[in-house]
């Protein structure tokens, strides 16, 4: 099985090192500058579970007629922020071929809409991430986390497709948990919820989840719209019942917690950050049920307000 990867950054780079490592065929699509760091450095990864520095097979995007060497690939990961989306299709669309899948690891809901249009949707798959990485000036990545999840699975509930089991099978072999989900939709919901929350509180308030807690009303805050997103969920048949809500709470009611919103750290760093498409596009879905999300519209509405004041600053 043929598998490039888009990107060599945090996940991508963490978890095309792992699946190299134990011999899977791996490439990398990558940019220019990446690319001759790659050559010249290998690809390094700092990790609990083991560091590994090694020779790794990549592609430049853009090559002589729009064309990716070594396609078209049976699974192609799409490990890019949701802002980047449209030029990764871009760059991943000369790779896929009558028998790709594609299996987006990216958060919350709103890029299965573009992929479907973009490639069908026989060709997506539902996929998530669930692993404690960051890339650091001098390109290495730094797993920090003692996990490392990587799950997949059809949309529809039916059975796993070929690529999909093969896919299986050489995660687990890379020691990377996780791997096939039956239910791989309502998970991507229960971690949408979970994540909408932690970003809109992180980024409203400035600080982690135990931060947050440490406020008089924050921890009736967070339970408040946690509740918002599950009503979100619910009205889209994906309510993550009592054993999900438990989960879910228990990683945003920690007293002391230092657990924190990527998105925090982008918004803190003056870099883009995914607003519309882990907040707005659940308050878009609320609206369109006639829920009302009210601690959700204040974050995206702050949000907003940050995004339009770095477009004028950019200008």
């Amino acid at each position: 099985m043929k598998i490039l990867i888009l990107g060599a950054g945090a996940i991508g780079g963490y978890v095309g090192g792992r699946l190299h490592q134990s011999g899977a065929d791996v490439t990398f699509l990558v940019r220019a500058g990446r690319n001759e760091a790659l050559q010249r450095d290998g690809l390094v990864i700092r990790s609990t579970k083991g560091d590994i520095t090694q020779k790794v097979k990549t592609v430049v995007s853009g090559g002589p007629n729009g064309s990716i060497g070594g396609g078209p690939y049976d699974v192609i990961l799409l490990t890019c922020k949701a802002y980047d989306l449209d030029s990764a299709m871009d760059a991943i669309a000369p790779a896929v071929g009558a028998h790709t899948t594609i299996v987006p690891l990216l958060n919350g809901m709103r890029h299965f809409e573009a992929l479907d249009a973009r490639f069908g949707a026989e060709k997506v798959v539902g996929g998530l991430a669930r692993v404690g990485v960051a890339m650091n000036g001098e390109g290495h990545i730094l797993h920090t986390s003692p996990f490392a999840v990587i799950s997949f699975g059809e949309r529809d509930g039916k059975p796993a497709r070929a690529a999909l089991v093969e896919l299986d099978a050489a995660i687990k072999a890379s020691g990377i948990d996780g791997g096939l989900n039956a239910n791989i939709v309502q998970d991507l919901w229960d971690k949408w919820i979970m994540l909408c929350t932690l970003a809109a509180t992180c980024c409203l308030m400035r600080g982690s989840s135990g931060d947050v807690l440490e406020a008089d009303e924050g921890m009736a805050i967070v339970l408040e719209t946690v509740e918002e997103g599950r009503k979100v969920g619910a009205a889209a048949g994906h309510d993550p019942g009592e054993k999900g809500l438990k989960t879910i709470r228990s990683f945003l009611t920690v007293k002391g917690s230092k657990f924190t919103a990527s998105m925090l750290h982008d918004l803190e760093k003056g870099g883009m950050v995914e607003a519309d498409h882990i907040v707005g596009d659940m308050i878009a879905r609320a609206k369109k049920a006639g829920i009302a999300t009210p601690n959700l519209r204040l974050a995206y509405a702050h949000l907003q307000v940050y995004l339009a004041k770095r477009a004028r600053k950019a200008a």
